[in-house]
């Protein structure tokens, strides 16, 4: 009886932790870390490391990844193209040629832009910063090169690395064990003849929005054209453990004066977010106003608003759920792109920045916010304003899942009001005004 109690905690625990790690709008969504040995050494191996975000809208931002292992023996280093271990460790056994990195436990980041020449391989040197995969499929990796000695010198030899680690750049990732797959095969570069590496294993990362964090990192605020009612953000949706936030501008440039004010997207490990006092204390804020009506068509308004005064989100992502998003017209100034998650249901859009526009969202300021506008044909079968329908029903920022305002809350149509009313006729000065300032205002 109690071998059989043991056997289903160890089911149930092992059922909540792929539970945990798993997002509906992103099933297949993972970061999968790629080892090719391509040549043998007189002690080991060089191998190619790549790592491939097949995340649909998470990517790896500032200040970048960094990838950990342990070894299975007494492995070392010898040299490193394209990354770099942050740490030597004790290599005093050795004389003559010193390795690169002679600890057990390696850490390793990406180069910075700009590395010499001779250290630079494709598909590295951007800091660590990886983009989503459905925002740029091409560029949705990144690459090393590693000279491994005193290891095997044979695919029956050679033991794996073993405890993963990745952080990109802050927790929330879980890697598995590494296994043996089929070699992989490369083209030359006149693409006219097929090579295949020595051996190759995988290692898969997935992430966890609950292992980074206790608190979402974002909340969603509400208004609409047919009702005065502005849905805030709900207090405290990020937490409100901040020891301090700051209440002005004024207070922003004093930090910055005496020192206080470090930027985590200038490089290093993540600065500690630094927020604008606001009732929610969320880093970021999304609100979702329903602007217009038309015959066959209704408009959204989008805007983002960034709270923390230290951090610049670049190459940023916004995810919606909506059951009308599989009938966009147009979209203003956003790029977009559709997520089909299971084959057919498609009612969730990836909003992003265009290009040296609007794809940074800068610090908390009189800059620190992004918007655009969706134009959608109505579902003839659906569409209705009643009920909280022109609401999302998910809303996601960089991947994490944002705080949603409670349903019996949302702006509600008032009952002498027609559905499919001009907006013309429902616009008030007041609402309008009041809209405006809501999105200047916390």
């Amino acid at each position: 009886m109690e071998v059989t109690r043991s056997a289903l905690l160890l089911v149930l625990a092992a059922t909540l932790s792929v539970a945990v790690a798993y997002d509906p709008l992103d099933p297949n969504g993972n970061i999968t870390i790629k080892w090719d040995v391509m040549s043998w050494t007189p002690d080991g191996y060089v191998a190619m490391v790549t790592i491939n975000n097949y995340q649909m809208y998470r990517h790896i931002m500032a200040p970048g990844w960094t990838v950990g292992w342990t070894w299975a023996r007494s492995e070392v280093i010898w040299s490193m193209v394209g990354a770099q271990a942050t740490e030597q460790g004790d290599c005093s056994r050795f004389k003559g040629n010193i390795p690169h990195c002679c600890k057990r436990t390696p850490a390793v980041v990406d180069l910075l832009p700009g590395a010499p020449y001779n250290q630079q391989i494709a598909n590295c040197c951007r800091g660590g910063v990886v983009p989503a995969y459905g925002q740029d499929p091409s560029a949705a990796v990144s690459a090393f090169q590693v000279s491994v000695g005193q290891a095997g010198t044979t695919n029956r030899t050679v033991k794996l690395p073993k405890n993963f680690t990745l952080v990109g750049p802050g927790p929330g990732y879980t890697c598995g064990r590494a296994k043996v797959v089929p070699s992989t095969v490369f083209l030359t570069p006149d693409h006219r003849r097929k090579t295949q590496a020595l051996m190759t294993w995988n290692v898969t990362c997935t992430y966890s929005q609950h292992l980074a964090s206790k608190y979402p990192s974002c909340c969603v605020s509400f208004s609409s054209f047919y009702n005065e009612t502005i849905v805030p953000c709900a207090k405290c949706s990020c937490g409100c453990e901040h020891k301090s936030c700051v209440r002005s501008e004024r207070d922003s440039k004093r930090l910055t004066v005496t020192g206080k004010h470090a930027r985590g997207h200038s490089g290093g490990a993540p600065a500690a977010a630094l927020l604008q006092c606001t009732t929610h204390m969320c880093p970021v804020r999304v609100h979702w106003h329903v602007k217009l009506n038309y015959k066959e068509y209704w408009r959204a308004k989008i805007t983002v608003t960034n709270f923390n005064y230290r951090m610049n989100y670049t190459g940023w992502t916004l995810v919606a759920q909506h059951p009308n998003l599989d009938n966009i017209t147009e979209v203003f100034s956003f790029d977009y792109k559709p997520i089909v998650a299971y084959g057919s249901i498609n009612d969730t859009a990836m909003f992003y920045g265009l290009k040296y526009f609007n794809d940074q969202l800068m610090e908390a300021g009189p800059h620190g916010n992004v918007q655009s506008e969706v134009l959608m044909r109505k579902d003839a079968g659906t569409f209705t304003f009643r009920q909280g329908w022109a609401f999302p029903r998910k809303v996601y920022f960089n991947g994490d899942e944002c705080q949603m305002p409670s349903p019996d809350s949302y702006p509600f149509l008032p009952n002498a009001a027609p559905a499919a009313t001009s907006t013309v006729a429902l616009v008030s000065s007041a609402v309008v005004v009041a809209s405006l300032m809501f999105l200047i205002m916390a």
